[in-house]
């Protein structure tokens, strides 16, 4: 026994221990777990000293900034309806917002609101990229290397600024290398519920070349936009990536060069001419920056203009390019000339790294129209950014007889390499899958990774699943049915999605070509019961504003105080609603329904955009079905204050109840059923989240 009490006094002594000095590192604010991390590192401050990208007279400063934490930033959903101040930013850090009980109820609001897809934590820097592509809702457009996915959500917003516009003509293609990464990319798609975004698997350095039907042929498909976030030594991050100052080292920009070369010389292989590529990196070092536009240049023989992007973001402070640079080894020995390299280092360094040497030539490609961002400017991360226009063919794409892509000697001094954008198109891939089933490419013609997908199968407009749902929800004529699939081909279709009839035509010519890990917005759930009322398919909130243009019945048109009462209350009876939503209600049969809010322009108290919810009319009661968070969002939008502490309590102790009526929940099976927040419809305080929600 006494040898047991020992242990136990032991293990609860390293439990305290433990838990010590985790309040240790709490308490410590930002960069705590981090604080054996010493923010120095001289071979960096001398590198960039020498490079001078810094202006003459604000090294310190640089410095300083860079040891500093970054500011917390998010970005409003810009196609949601909200005012034109879209990104804000706090200068406390994201440790401090996450910790501090003073700002409990604004991280719940970030996190709710996150989740929901109405803001999206992002670093300010980061949206620059997409803003400089300047996207219209027609523009095809490619995210090279997305993971994990906070530019492609801004590309997806920009693609849908017109919110009537259910499907725009364009989509967006996103690409990662890694497999686990393409599934964090899914979850920020996923929040947005577009069904003009595909997310794929693949090297973008060798990304395939995809083909679509266009006018009754095959033709290659050529991207209006591409964003070309390579990867890079992220030594620009430094402020939110502590560990970045003792990994640093000049070699990181070595060793990615080539990759970085040959990820952009693919993308701009496939963008389509007139069409602009975004090059940017979270670096600083000219190795990674302007000697790999440099390359580019010189490679494509006037295909490729670097253009003056200043006019489009005119407060954005920035450094112009620079046209001369050196390159340090991580022994700290400098080459300022290819000529000057021995021969036992051309392995690790290689012409593309330095500037032209050809003065004239040099002035031509105007590399001081690149941008870097430097942190003490504009209290930010440090970042890079160049806008590439293609003006003709590439040349080793046009059509004089010469091959299709690049010789695998394209990008001079380039060894080969798995992954080189040379690799040519697999032949003959032209047909169309047969029963409009798309899959995961087989095993013996693409090498695969990760999870297994499930095929994507398009139903056809006589498929026998469309009568009763057309005849249920009235849908109109022009409904596209052909944008819908299914994941499986077999047994019963449990789930509907559609997209967009661009995305279907990619996905119905590339099967053989591309990993497809996710596509389309759901729009339909079978529910269990649901065919004794008339219908087998409720509606799922994800994807209600991309089929309410269509759907011409089972609406009921609710006011603010419906809407309080639907969020904050399970299953309501249908005497709770309003009287006109209640008279429509008693109007309608059991099932699925659409509650719509419109905004009335003379109540400017009002939310002033509309709001549709999926609902179900049961027997005496009425429900909405909606996500938790999406739910907090709406409450938000119409007064009610929604909070909760760590316990799920009232700040009295007192433990939130619910009036429910559950036996009339007839055809939900519950698993449907979400949980309700705690609200308090009386609380009169104002904070962060109201001025932020406006």
């Amino acid at each position: 026994m006494g040898r047991k009490n020992r242990n136990r006094q032991r293990a609860q002594q390293n439990r305290d221990g433990r838990a010590e000095g985790k309040r240790s590192r709490d308490d410590a604010g930002w960069g705590a777990g981090y604080s054996e991390i010493i923010k120095e590192n001289k071979l960096f401050e001398h590198y960039y000293t020498e490079l001078k990208i810094v202006p003459e007279g604000e090294f310190e400063e640089f410095m300083e900034a860079m040891r500093e934490p970054l500011p917390a930033t998010i970005r409003i959903t810009g196609y949601k309806r909200y005012p034109d101040e879209l990104a804000w930013h706090t200068n406390l850090s994201r440790k401090i917002l996450r910790k501090s009980p003073l700002l409990e109820k604004f991280h719940q609001f970030l996190v709710s609101e996150t989740e929901s897809g109405n803001i999206s934590r992002q670093e300010a820097v980061s949206m620059i990229p997409p803003l400089l592509l300047k996207i219209e809702p027609q523009h095809k457009i490619l995210d090279m290397c997305a993971a994990p996915g906070s530019k492609t959500a801004q590309l997806i917003e920009m693609l849908h600024s017109d919110m009537d516009v259910p499907f725009p003509e364009g989509f967006v293609i996103a690409n990662d290398v890694d497999n686990k990464r393409c599934y964090l990319l899914v979850h920020q798609a996923k929040r947005l519920n577009s069904p003009c975004i595909m997310v794929v698997n693949h090297d973008a350095s060798s990304i395939p070349r995809l083909h679509f039907d266009q006018d009754g042929k095959k033709d290659v498909l050529f991207y209006d936009r591409i964003l070309c976030d390579v990867p890079c030594s992220g030594d620009g991050t430094m402020r939110k990536n502590i560990d970045v100052w003792k990994k640093w080292t000049t070699s990181n920009s070595l060793q990615l060069h080539g990759l970085q070369i040959r990820i952009a010389v693919r993308g701009v292989e496939q963008l389509a001419v007139g069409g602009r590529m975004v090059y940017s990196t979270c670096s600083l070092n000219p190795i990674e920056d302007e000697a790999v536009i440099a390359a580019l240049l010189e490679k494509s023989e006037g295909a490729l203009e670097l253009a003056d992007a200043s006019p489009d973001l005119p407060g954005l402070k920035y450094m112009p390019g620079i046209t001369s640079w050196k390159l340090m080894t991580k022994e700290g020995q400098w080459y300022s000339d290819w000529s000057k390299v021995p021969t036992s280092r051309h392995t690790q360094i290689r012409p593309t790294m330095f500037p032209p040497t050809d003065p004239e030539k040099l002035a031509n490609m105007k590399l001081e129209r690149c941008m870097r961002i430097l942190p003490h400017h504009q209290n930010t991360g440090g970042f890079f950014v160049a806008v590439l226009v293609k003006k003709a063919p590439m040349p080793w794409n046009r059509p004089d007889g010469s091959s299709a892509d690049a010789p695998v000697e394209a990008v001079e001094g380039e060894t080969p390499a798995e992954g080189n954008p040379s690799v040519p198109d697999t032949p003959d891939l032209l047909e169309v899958k047969k029963d409009n089933v798309c899959g995961p490419p087989p095993p013996k013609k693409m090498k695969l990774f990760g999870f297994k997908e499930d095929p994507f199968v398009f139903l056809t407009e006589d498929d026998p699943i469309f009568p009763p749902i057309q005849a249920f929800y009235d849908l109109s004529p022009d409904f596209p049915k052909l944008n819908v699939l299914t994941r499986t081909h077999e047994g019963k279709k449990r789930q509907l999605y559609m997209v967009s009839k661009e995305l279907r035509n990619v996905l119905l010519n590339n099967s053989e070509r591309m990993k497809v890990i996710n596509t389309g917005v759901k729009v339909w759930s079978r529910n269990t019961d649901g065919e004794q009322f008339g219908c087998a398919f409720r509606l799922a909130q994800e994807g209600i504003y991309t089929l309410c243009p269509y759907i011409r019945a089972r609406i009921i048109n609710i006011c603010v105080e419906d809407v309080k009462v639907l969020l904050t209350q399970e299953n309501p009876f249908l005497r709770k609603l309003g009287d006109d939503a209640h008279n429509q209600a008693k109007k309608l049969g059991m099932g699925s329904i659409v509650l719509r809010y419109l905004p009335d322009p003379k109540d400017l108290d009002a939310p002033q955009c509309p709001i549709d919810l999926c609902g179900w009319r049961g027997k005496t009661s009425i429900r909405a079905f909606v996500p938790r968070n999406e739910r907090l969002h709406y409450l938000r939008m119409v007064g009610v204050e929604v909070f909760h502490d760590k316990q799920g309590k009232r700040n009295d102790g007192s433990t939130e109840i619910q009036e429910r009526s559950t036996e009339d929940a007839e055809g939900l099976s519950q698993e449907h059923h979400s949980s309700v927040p705690f609200y308090d419809a009386a609380a009169a305080e104002t904070g962060p989240l109201e001025v932020l929600v406006g």
